[in-house]
């Protein structure tokens, strides 16, 4: 996709210099985020014959992998944190000691907010830099670009988006909320305390709003009672939204129920405003803001509206204070962190975990051991790995607030088991 000049060219300029600068990261290891951590060096490094039989680019010392991710185009304003994420985990783990005895290099490579982009650079990274692992992709688009790619040249995927279900792959450790887990208990959420029994639906035009959509008619109708006012797609970096805002106010629905992506945010948004929708007084439930898009909004422009994720940067636990901690001191106190940077985060960990339990890179080893994984101090709190690769995650709900943060205001009790194929829904 191309990129678009509306108000997303106006995210800060901190983030600005984040997308410019993001190759370029010295390599000085966290130590003061590390701290979390065993900062034990590992034993002897075990034989390289013994822990690669399948030609991957690991040697002796040093194992590599991807990140591939937008950081040009509309996507950038929400991926450009997972790539930063993705960097502290590795930074973390080198000076901690590696990957049995290994430290972690890797190769970034852009999918540019295009999906064809991202599977040429995801065949890429797999037959020509024959990378150990890829932590990439955002929107379900270009993960079903890339998918075919991973299964055809059995590589591993860790993918961090909250995304519509319906899928499970042996190539792919799904680290974000699949929809059971965001949508259903979001919309069972919003109809119990605010009573909400008619929905417009609103989301940008590819794969993963519409299923998503799909999947919340579904439930809004067969399972609350409820009614959809309307449903409407747009093309990613569309910046003119005031006709669907028209309709809005004449239909008046209890909820604008949203998964509008990228930098179409800003201009949603501060269109919502404009029009005179007071946010603190109509119900707005989006699966699709976290802190990351708020950065480039403008707390002023979405404080009142809920967002439903599994993370916030506000959480209070002690993983998620070093995690905020360390993430401020490796990109500039200014920056901000949304669920999808989190759940980026726990990538790299998850495959360390994972290599370690499998005394291998190969990827048939590491999807045969990932069951079961767990990880203590994932920020969120913790989380382990499904059989179905998909990770048991508890459910949050935030109100956003006027300095662009948000302010928790449900969590589920429980982590909810993943379901990815959800009866009925399909």
């Amino acid at each position: 996709m191309s990129s678009h000049n509306d108000g997303s060219d106006n995210f800060s300029s901190t983030r600005r210099r984040i997308l410019k600068g993001l190759a370029a990261l010295p390599a000085a290891p966290l130590l003061s985020s590390t701290a979390l951590f065993s900062t034990s060096a590992f034993a002897q490094a075990p034989a390289t014959s013994a822990v690669n039989t399948t030609g991957l680019a690991v040697t002796d010392t040093e194992v590599t992998v991807g990140i591939l991710h937008s950081v040009t185009g509309t996507m950038a304003i929400s991926e450009t944190g997972s790539v930063q994420a993705e960097k502290l985990a590795i930074e973390q783990i080198n000076a901690m000691g590696g990957v049995l005895g290994r430290k972690i290099k890797f190769i970034q490579e852009d999918g540019a907010s295009d999906w064809p982009t991202f599977a040429e650079k995801a065949k890429k990274l797999l037959v020509n830099d024959k990378v150990a692992a890829v932590m990439g992709c955002w929107t379900s688009a270009s993960r079903k670009a890339v998918l075919p790619v991973f299964e055809q040249y059995n590589g591993m995927l860790y993918y961090p988006t909250f995304y519509e279900g319906l899928e499970q792959s042996k190539n792919v450790i799904y680290t974000g909320q699949e929809a059971t887990q965001q949508i259903l208990a979001g919309l069972d959420w919003v109809n119990k305390t605010k009573g909400a029994k008619s929905f417009y639906l609103i989301g940008s035009d590819y794969i993963w709003p519409r299923t998503s959509m799909k999947i919340a008619r579904k439930h809004i109708e067969a399972h609350l009672g409820g009614k959809v006012a309307g449903e409407e797609y747009f093309p990613l970096g569309h910046t003119q939204f005031n006709s669907v805002i028209n309709k809005i106010k004449l239909t008046k629905p209890d909820v604008i129920y949203c998964a509008v992506v990228g930098g179409s945010n800003v201009a949603f948004y501060k269109q919502l405003k404009a029009a005179g929708i007071d946010l603190n007084k109509q119900t707005l439930l989006t699966i699709s803001v976290t802190e990351d898009e708020i950065d480039g909004i403008g707390g002023d422009n979405i404080a009142g509206a809920y967002s439903c994720m599994k993370y916030f940067q506000s959480l209070d636990n002690p993983n998620n204070k070093d995690f905020v901690a360390a993430f401020k001191k490796m990109w500039g106190e200014k920056t901000v962190i949304g669920d999808v940077t989190q759940a980026a985060y726990l990538g790299p960990w998850l495959w360390k975990m994972t290599v370690e339990k499998a005394g291998s890179f190969d990827v048939d080893k590491i999807a045969e051991a990932s069951a079961g994984i767990e990880f203590n101090k994932a920020p969120e709190g913790y989380v382990k790995i499904h059989p179905n690769h998909h990770l048991w995650s508890k459910t949050r709900v935030g109100q956003a607030q006027l300095d662009g943060q948000f302010k928790v205001v449900f969590e589920t009790p429980e982590l909810i088991e993943p379901d990815p194929f959800p009866k009925g829904y399909q």
